[in-house]
């Protein structure tokens, strides 16, 4: 992984999040909808994402001839999904990072860029999938932490992606960006007691 990223998809709008070197303010993720009888969808917020990298068609025909002559460089492979996620081609991204997860099945960091593919590409129960996988063996990554709630979100499980953060924010409290997470949390759980609330009255 080339960088430590956070994603947020929501809506078909994609915001990416990069730790250090922010490409977007957290202020600007999408709040939820409002819950109850008479609630509509919210729309997504008038934000653009982040923009593509420059992709060097040349650089990643050499990088893929590499590839084929060493089968077992899982570095080549990886380089090659990072240039393919920055460009936002995710099929492409999603297809060297499998590759060298055959490779180095048990690499985190290339596992969760993997599955936030996934999710930018609108199929976040794969993306879920892997995150739950990164968990497993290291239930201190604080991407897949922050992935598998985004995918949980999209997913239309949104106690479930609030839970997913507030472990974040516990096992990392002192991150001034992770710490920005409550107020997301906050709605959410608001949202579902109004939810819940409107169902009582009825």
């Amino acid at each position: 992984m080339r960088r430590d990223t956070l994603v947020f998809t929501l809506a078909g709008v994609v915001f990416g999040f990069v730790l250090g070197y922010m490409a977007a303010g957290w202020d600007s993720m999408p709040r939820p909808a409002a819950v109850g009888a008479q609630a509509k969808a919210a729309p997504a917020p008038a934000a653009s994402a982040p923009a593509r990298a420059t992709f060097d068609p040349d650089e990643a025909n050499a990088l893929q001839q590499l590839a084929a002559h060493q089968p077992n460089d899982t570095n080549v492979r990886t380089e090659l999904g990072n240039m393919y996620m920055d460009a936002q081609r995710w099929d492409e991204a999603i297809r060297w990072y499998g590759e060298a997860l055959k490779l180095a099945p048990d690499d985190p960091d290339v596992r969760t860029d993997y599955g936030a593919c996934y999710v930018h590409s609108g199929r976040p129960t794969q993306g879920l999938e892997q995150f739950d996988v990164v968990l497993k063996a290291k239930p201190d990554h604080r991407n897949a932490l922050f992935n598998r709630g985004v995918a949980l979100f999209n997913l239309g499980r949104s106690k479930e992606a609030a839970d997913a953060w507030e472990s974040l924010v516990k096992r990392y409290p002192d991150d001034p960006q992770i710490a920005k997470l409550r107020g997301r949390i906050d709605e959410i759980r608001s949202a579902a007691g109004a939810g819940q609330g409107a169902a009582g009255a009825r």
